[in-house]
């Protein structure tokens, strides 16, 4: 039997270099809102000492050749210790027979790509056509590969982060120091969201960071952060107050996320949220006029870390 592929990171960026993440990630969208894929629900741990999470996602295009099995924590000390939060590694096996065929050391790196492309598309399908600031609120991982990636989406330049400290928003600036990116760092989120019409969230949050009355009309929003029950980022107003609201997975949005939030909460019923792969097949499912309010909840789909392990593994 041959052994599997041990792929190290280093491998996986090179390869991610020849992939066209936004057709992988797109096309199994697609195909896991039309029933397509076999998800089951996410398997999770959650830590407090130092606080953390540990998710567990796994699944299978039915006409595919592999499924998937991906492990991905976030502890968000670890930059304290000079450690990535990401961390976590995917597991590719042959869907017919259970070999394994891959095993991917990724430390988490796929996890956060998948998820800043997964936003990039959300954007891409809900953000207004025209927008002049784009707000980032949080300074880690994925608020920095966010933008990175809505570069690709937006002809946007112009930035503002919410920092919680001086020293990470300066620590963000400089990131992007020789860029294109004009950025600006804040700590008033109220001043962050009447001046952004595309915000993206990207914290561990237990508490709401927007408020409705905040959001302007022509606003999107992409939500990031809340993939589990306990996490919110944005007050259930501002789902009420939107016109579409897109989530990644129904299903899951029963369980966690903005969506969840809100159900729970009274403020919409669970029947305004459509999937985002219906709206990337009709796109006429996504903004319509220049001044809707559009809500992308994203938790994170298994569907996205098969298609990207499948990229990478057969273009290495």
């Amino acid at each position: 039997m041959l052994e599997p592929k041990i792929i190290q990171l280093s491998q996986i960026k090179n390869a991610l270099k020849n992939i066209d993440l936004f057709k992988d990630i797109e096309e199994g969208f697609v195909a896991y809102s039309k029933g397509e894929a076999v998800i089951p629900p996410v398997g999770e741990m959650i830590f407090d000492d130092p606080p953390g999470d540990l998710h567990i996602k796994y699944g299978y295009l039915k006409s595919g050749q592999f499924y998937v099995v991906k492990l991905a924590s976030g502890f968000y000390q670890n930059p304290q210790l000079g450690l990535s939060s990401s961390q976590g590694m995917m597991l590719l096996f042959d869907q017919k027979t259970g070999v394994v065929k891959g095993v991917l050391l990724d430390h988490g790196y796929l996890t956060d790509i998948r998820t800043a492309v997964a936003g990039a598309i959300a954007a891409k399908y809900m953000a207004p056509k025209e927008v002049a600031c784009i707000g980032i609120v949080g300074t880690g991982i994925q608020g920095k590969f966010q933008l990175e990636y809505l570069s690709s989406v937006t002809a946007c330049r112009k930035v503002i982060v919410y920092a919680r400290t001086t020293e990470k928003g300066e620590a963000y600036k400089n990131h992007f120091k020789d860029t294109e990116w004009q950025i600006e760092v804040t700590d008033n989120l109220e001043y962050l969201a009447k001046n952004s019409r595309l915000i993206v969230t990207t914290t561990p949050a237990k508490a709401p960071l927007l408020e409705a009355e905040w959001i302007q009309a022509g606003t999107h929003i992409t939500a990031m952060g809340a993939d589990t029950a306990e996490k919110i980022e944005l007050a259930t107003q501002i789902l009420s107050k939107a016109d579409i609201v897109v989530v990644d997975s129904i299903s899951q949005s029963e369980t966690r996320g903005e969506v969840y939030q809100a159900v729970r909460s009274g403020a919409i019923r669970r029947t305004k949220a459509i999937e985002l792969g219906k709206v990337i097949a009709d796109p006429e499912l996504g903004r319509t006029s220049p001044t809707q309010i559009t809500i992308a909840d994203l938790t994170g789909v298994a569907v996205q870390d098969l298609m990207i392990a499948k990229a990478v593994y057969e273009g290495v």
